[in-house]
């Protein structure tokens, strides 16, 4: 939905058998008119999944794989200071991640994250700064654990 473009190159996009099959949906929103989602080929996208792209680019590489409850944003949509919370003055950043890239279950990718190719970004993770190629990051905030 929205009024920019969304390109779904060969992904799948909801998993069944996998918990929230029957009963939750994916939400992919490009929402001005510059806005876009990006999603490569060979990349699986489980359940429950959140993809908002307000005013930049929100891309998937190839062959990712990512669990379910995952959301990405390019936006807070509000403005952190008061008088900018209704007035629709803040900032958008694309966010990236790289091909072959393995994200768990219950993870929320931040505006401006790059997340490069071979990395695995742990269940649960809240993904704040960019993330090193083939490395493993996890937490809230997310941190680097290892490479791989």
């Amino acid at each position: 939905m929205g009024k920019g473009s969304i390109n779904i190159n060969g992904a799948i996009i909801g998993v069944g058998p996998s918990p929230m099959f029957l009963t939750s949906y994916a939400h992919l929103e490009a929402r001005e008119i510059q806005a876009i989602i990006r999603v490569g080929q060979g990349t699986a996208i489980n359940n429950n999944a959140s993809i908002i792209a307000e005013k930049s680019l929100i891309e998937i590489g190839a062959r990712c794989l990512i669990g379910a409850n995952f959301s990405v944003m390019d936006s807070d949509f509000h403005g952190l200071e008061i008088v900018n919370r209704r007035n629709g003055e803040y900032d958008c950043q694309e966010v990236i991640v790289g091909d072959d890239v393995f994200i768990g279950n219950n993870v929320t990718i931040l505006k401006g994250v790059k997340i490069e190719c071979g990395a695995v970004i742990g269940s649960n993770s809240l993904v704040t700064s960019n993330v090193e190629p083939n490395a493993i990051y996890a937490g809230n905030p997310a941190k680097f654990i290892k490479y791989i």
